[in-house]
């Protein structure tokens, strides 16, 4: 998986930075499909590019070979068959859907997190089936996406995504998310 590959000789040094940050990222943490950073209003910022779903699908789906001990007749596996779904048509419209579904998460999460008056949100963990899906805040409400493979290192994930945070937050100002912003509509 790589980062959005735009001419970055028109980026400022912050947004040089901030694009290698999230390529060492992807680099350092094994099982990650996609990264997404998304600013408070639920805008794309920068993304990774999102491995292909068929790569991580082959690995999770069942092994029916020996169910019907050699009988064609045998009766079918006892789960259903699962529901298809329409992927993205593509790389830029699947970093869209993380950065909606990120956005959107983080928006629920502070909401329960303010009528359980359980304090603010440290990080959001939704476990599926087929993958994981990470929230972290980074600052002033922009978000830290990250979809990884359901087996992925949860504390791995979590330690790297609080570095980025760290590392991204006192750099990621209005300014240089507008800029972030501008590229990536450039980019398309």
């Amino acid at each position: 998986m790589n980062a959005v590959r735009t001419d970055t000789s028109d980026l400022s040094h912050e947004a040089r930075n901030l694009r290698w940050l999230l390529q060492n990222f992807v680099e350092e943490v094994h099982d990650v499909r996609s990264v997404a950073v998304v600013s408070a209003d639920g805008l794309l910022l920068l993304s990774s590019q999102p491995e292909p779903e068929s790569e991580h699908q082959a690995d999770h789906l069942p092994d029916h070979q020996g169910d019907s001990q050699g009988d064609p007749q045998a009766a079918p596996p006892a789960q259903p068959p699962a529901i298809p779904t329409q992927a993205p048509s593509g790389p830029a419209e699947a970093r869209m859907d993380l950065a909606a579904v990120v956005s959107g998460l983080a928006s629920l999460t502070v909401g329960a997190a303010k009528l359980m008056d359980g304090g603010r949100v440290q990080q959001t963990t939704v476990a599926m089936d087929d993958s994981m899906l990470f929230v972290m805040s980074i600052s002033d409400g922009s978000l830290l996406g990250v979809h990884a493979a359901a087996d992925s290192d949860t504390s791995l994930v979590a330690y790297h995504m609080a570095m980025f945070v760290s590392r991204a937050g006192h750099v990621l100002t209005p300014a240089l998310r507008g800029e972030l912003r501008q590229a990536l509509e450039s980019a398309r």
